[in-house]
């Protein structure tokens, strides 16, 4: 059983899919910060000084009344929130996300289309026909 199982870890799908899902989850928080302090602060200051990841609706208030002057001070007083800009915030970093692995297969499927159409190198002659070069040339030499 563990020969079975070391077979199949060892094979290259699987080791794929691991490299696969810790890059992944390395390349995560790389997109998140990139969206969160790169990519949405010029668009909501194009859309008038607006800030996405303190955008919610107050559903109940907390344990003090609002209105509150941001999405931490509302959970703080405990209220009740719909945190609509943080999903939207994620919906952002997700589609980058996406289209960079999009990118990465893309890539990887070139690479795979130009080396299956790279031209397999001709097959060696039958040994018959080498040993018949051979005797030609050592009868030339003579």
């Amino acid at each position: 059983m563990i020969k079975e199982f070391k077979e199949f870890v060892m094979r290259g799908n699987v080791l794929d899919m691991a490299v696969g899902i810790i890059m992944g989850a390395a390349f995560g928080p790389i997109v998140g910060k990139l969206v969160d302090g790169i990519l949405m602060p010029p668009l909501g200051l194009l859309l008038g000084n607006v800030d996405f990841s303190n955008i919610f609706l107050v559903l109940k208030d907390g344990a003090t009344a609002g209105p509150y002057a941001s999405l931490a001070a509302a959970k703080g007083a405990g209220a009740i929130v719909m945190a609509w800009g943080e999903w939207f915030n994620s919906i952002i970093t997700f589609l980058i996300t996406a289209f960079a692995i999009f990118m990465v297969v893309k890539a990887a499927n070139a690479a795979r289309r130009k080396e299956e159409a790279a031209p397999a190198a001709p097959p060696a002659p039958p040994k018959s026909e080498v040993l018949l070069e051979e005797i030609r040339d050592l009868l030339k030499k003579k």
